[in-house]
C-alpha cells in the first residue's frame, strides 16, 4: 500500500511539473507573440524592427512588374500567371517557382522511368507518354492548383474588405482628416491584405510617388476594377472639385450593390461551377491516385501500341473541355 502511495505520489509530482513548465512556456511564448502582434503583416513587419524600404519591397514581391511577361500568344498566360503569384502571397518569385517546378518535374520523371525500367516494363513510347502525363499531374497541376486556390481566396477577401476601407476613409474624410491622414488610418484599421497594400500605398506617398500613381498600382498589382474607380474617383475629385467623400460613400453602395448582385448569379451557377470544377480536377487526381496504388494497370496498358493515339487523343478532349468549362463558367457582373 505504502509502495503503491508513492508511486501516485511521484507521478503526481512529475504530472504538476511538466504542467508547470508547459504554462510557462506557453505564457512566454504568449507574450512575446503579443509583442508583436498587429492588424495586418506590415504593421507586425514594423514592430520586429525591420526598415520601411524593405517592408514596402517584401509586399511588392511578384507584383506583376514584366519579370515573366512575353510576347504574343504566351503574353496574356504569363501575366495572368504573374497576377495570380502575387495574389498567393507566396514567400518565392515567379523564376524561383517556375524553376522549383521544372526540377521537381525532372526527378519525378527520372524515377518513374527508373521504376518503370526496373519493373520490366520498358521505356516505350506509351510508357514514356504516360509518365510524362503523370509527371506533369505531380509537378505542374497540382502546385498551380493550389497556388490558384490560395489567390482567389485572397482576392475574394479583399473584395469584401474594399467596402468597409471605403467607409473607413469616407468617414476619416467628414471628420475632418486630410486624404494622406485617411490612407494611414486604413493601415491602421484594415487586416489584410487590403490594410498592408494601403501601407504599401503611403510609403510610396511618403517616398514621393504621386497618389494617383500609387493607387493605380495598387488596382494594376490585384487587377481589381472596384480600385480603378476609386483611383478615377479621386482623379477627378482632384481635377474639378466636389464632395469627395459623398462620390467615395455612392461608390461603395455601388460596389455592395454589385457584389449582391454577383453572389446572386454565383447561386443560381452553383451547380454548373461546382460540376466544371469536378471535370477538372477528379481526371487529374484519378490518375495520379490510381498510378500511385496501382502502376502496373496503367503500365501494363501503356505497352499496347495503340494507347499512343488514344492517350493522345483523350489529353485533347481533356484540354478542350477544361477551355469550354471555363468559358461556360466565367460570368462576368
Amino acid at each position: 500500500m505504502t509502495d503503491l502511495l508513492v508511486r501516485i505520489l511521484v507521478l503526481l509530482g512529475v504530472f504538476a511539473s511538466a504542467f508547470l513548465i508547459a504554462q510557462v512556456l506557453a505564457g512566454a511564448l504568449w507574450r512575446n507573440r503579443q509583442k508583436f502582434a498587429q492588424i495586418n503583416r506590415r504593421l507586425e513587419m514594423i514592430a520586429r524592427g525591420q526598415e520601411r524600404e524593405e517592408v514596402t519591397a517584401q509586399l511588392r514581391k511578384n507584383a506583376p512588374d514584366g519579370e515573366l511577361l512575353l510576347s504574343g500568344i504566351l503574353a496574356g498566360p504569363a501575366k495572368a500567371f504573374q497576377h495570380m503569384l502575387f495574389a498567393a502571397a507566396v514567400p518565392f518569385s515567379g523564376r524561383q517557382l517556375l524553376l522549383g517546378m521544372a526540377v521537381l518535374f525532372l526527378v519525378v520523371f527520372v524515377l518513374a522511368m527508373l521504376g518503370a525500367g526496373m519493373t520490366g516494363f520498358g521505356w516505350s513510347a506509351g510508357v514514356v507518354m504516360l509518365l510524362l502525363a503523370i509527371t506533369a499531374s505531380i509537378a505542374i497541376a497540382l502546385p498551380m492548383a493550389w497556388l490558384s486556390t490560395r489567390a482567389t481566396r485572397r482576392r475574394k477577401r479583399v473584395e469584401e474588405q474594399f467596402p468597409v476601407a471605403l467607409d473607413v476613409f469616407v468617414r476619416a474624410l467628414r471628420s475632418g482628416h486630410p486624404i494622406a491622414a485617411a490612407i494611414e488610418l486604413l493601415t491602421q484599421e484594415m487586416e489584410d491584405p487590403i490594410g498592408s497594400e494601403f501601407g504599401v500605398v503611403a510609403d510610396e506617398v511618403a517616398y514621393g510617388e504621386d497618389l494617383t500613381d500609387a493607387l493605380q498600382d495598387m488596382a494594376d498589382r490585384w487587377d481589381n476594377p472596384d480600385m480603378r474607380m476609386f483611383v478615377v474617383s479621386l482623379a477627378v475629385q482632384k481635377e474639378t472639385g466636389g464632395n469627395l467623400a459623398e462620390i467615395l460613400e455612392s461608390l461603395a453602395s455601388v460596389i455592395r450593390d454589385r457584389a449582391v448582385m454577383y453572389m446572386k448569379v454565383r447561386a443560381l451557377s452553383a451547380e454548373g461551377r461546382l460540376t466544371g470544377i469536378m471535370l477538372t480536377v477528379l481526371p487529374v487526381f484519378t490518375l495520379v491516385g490510381m498510378f500511385l496504388v496501382n502502376p502496373e494497370f496503367y503500365l501494363e496498358t501503356a505497352s499496347d501500341p495503340i494507347f499512343i493515339v488514344g492517350f493522345a487523343a483523350l489529353l485533347l478532349l481533356f484540354f478542350g473541355g477544361v477551355y469550354w468549362i471555363r468559358r461556360l463558367t466565367d460570368l462576368k457582373v
